[in-house]
C-alpha cells in the first residue's frame, strides 16, 4: 500500500483521478477549519514566550527532525533556553508526557527521543499541544518554544512558522490528500516566515538545507567498535523518504548489498531485523536507531546527519526571533 500511495503521489499513477474528489472534500473541510481560525470564531492560545512552528504542507518526511535539532544548538549559541514539544506520532499518550534522555520510543515517539538523546532538550509531548507547551513553561526553565511539527495545529498561536520541503520530491503531483501528500495548497507557503529546502536545488524563495553525514555510530551505545568500509552492510530505512537515505550512504562508499524499506516509525522487534543483520552488518538512520536501543546487536549501525543552513537565514530569524520576544516582553510588563 505505501508503495502505491508513493506512485500515485510522485509518479503519476492514474489512481489519483479516482481520489480527487475526496481531496475535494478534504481540502473544502480544511480550508472552513482554518477560516474559523483566522476569523477568530474559534480560539488560538497565545503564549507568553516566542513559539517556532517547525512543519510542512506535505505528507510524509522532509527533514523536520534536523531543523529542530539545528534550531536548538543556534539558540543556544545565542542565549536562549528552548523547549520543544511534538505530538509523539504513533503512540498513545495519557495527556502529556516529559521526554527524559532514557526514554523509549515506544512510549514518546521515535523523533522525540531522537531529539532528546541528540540535544538533552527539555521537551514535552501529547496530542494536545498546548497543554504540552504550558507544562513545559511551569516544568522547565524555557523561553522560546520550538513545535515539531503542527503547522495546522491552529489552535496553538505562533510567532514564526517554517516549512520544510523535500527538495527531490517537492509537492508531488500538488493535489491534496489523499490523491496527493499536500495537507494544505502551497498558496498556504506564501504566508510562512521561511521556507527550507531540504536537499536542493532551491528556488529563489528558498533557504538550502544540506545534511551532513557523520562518522557511524553503533546502536548498542555501550559499545565502541570502530565501522570500517571494509563491511559490507544492509540499509534499512522506516522514513518518510527511504531513498534519500540509501542514496546518502551509497555517496559515501559504503558497501550496500541490499536495501531494506520500512513505513515511517514503525516499530521493529530483534527477530526481525537479526535476520537482515546474519552475514552483513545492519545500517540505519538515527530515527529508526532509537526504536532499537534495547536489543541492539554488535553489527547494527546507524548514520548521524548534521543540519547545515547558511548565516543569512541563521541572521534572519534571529533578528525576528529578537524582535517577538521584546514585544512578549513588553506585554507582560504592561507596556
Amino acid at each position: 500500500m505505501q508503495q502505491l500511495i508513493q506512485r500515485i503521489w510522485y509518479q503519476g499513477h492514474p489512481a489519483k483521478w479516482l481520489l480527487l474528489p475526496l481531496s475535494g472534500l478534504f481540502g473544502l473541510i480544511s480550508s472552513i477549519r482554518r477560516g474559523l481560525f483566522l476569523c477568530g470564531l474559534k480560539q488560538v492560545q497565545v503564549l507568553p514566550v516566542p513559539v517556532i512552528v517547525v512543519g510542512n504542507i506535505t505528507a510524509g518526511g522532509s527533514g523536520k527532525t534536523p531543523t529542530v535539532i539545528y534550531l536548538i544548538e543556534l539558540l543556544r549559541q545565542h542565549g536562549y533556553k528552548p523547549g520543544v514539544i511534538s505530538r509523539g506520532y504513533g503512540v498513545n499518550i495519557d495527556g502529556v508526557v516529559a521526554v527524559n534522555i532514557n526514554a523509549k520510543a515506544s512510549d514518546v515517539g521515535d523523533e522525540p527521543a531522537m531529539i532528546v538523546a541528540r540535544t538533552y532538550v527539555p521537551m514535552v509531548v501529547g496530542a494536545n499541544r498546548i497543554a504540552a507547551a504550558q507544562t513545559l513553561l511551569v516544568d522547565f526553565d524555557v523561553d522560546v518554544i520550538i513545535s515539531d511539527d503542527g503547522l495546522q495545529h491552529y489552535a496553538l498561536g505562533r510567532d514564526i512558522e517554517i516549512a520544510l520541503v523535500d527538495g527531490e520530491r517537492r509537492y508531488g503531483n500538488h493535489c491534496l490528500l489523499p490523491a496527493g501528500p499536500l495537507r494544505e495548497g502551497l498558496g498556504r507557503l506564501s504566508s510562512v516566515d521561511f521556507v527550507i529546502n531540504n536537499g536542493g536545488p532551491a528556488q529563489d524563495d528558498e533557504v538550502l538545507m544540506t545534511l551532513a553525514p557523520a562518522p557511524l555510530c553503533q546502536v548498542d551505545t555501550s559499545l565502541n567498535d570502530e565501522f570500517t568500509q571494509q563491511h559490507s552492510i544492509v540499509a534499512m530505512a522506516g522514513i518518510g523518504n527511504p531513498q534519500r537515505f540509501f542514496n546518502s550512504i551509497s555517496r559515501l562508499g559504503y558497501k550496500v548489498v541490499k536495501t531494506v524499506e520500512f513505513s515511517d516509525h514503525q516499530a521493529f522487534d530483534e527477530k526481525q531485523l537479526s535476520e537482515l543483520s546474519v552475514q552483513h552488518s545492519l545500517l540505519m538512520t538515527e530515527k529508526d536507531a532509537v526504536k532499537c536501543r534495547d536489543f541492539a546487536q554488535s553489527n547494527w549501525w546507524y548514520l548521524p546527519v548534521n543540519a547545515k543552513l547558511n548565516s543569512e537565514f541563521d541572521h534572519a530569524l534571529l533578528s525576528q526571533l529578537q524582535q517577538v520576544a521584546q514585544t512578549k516582553k513588553g506585554l507582560s510588563h504592561g507596556i
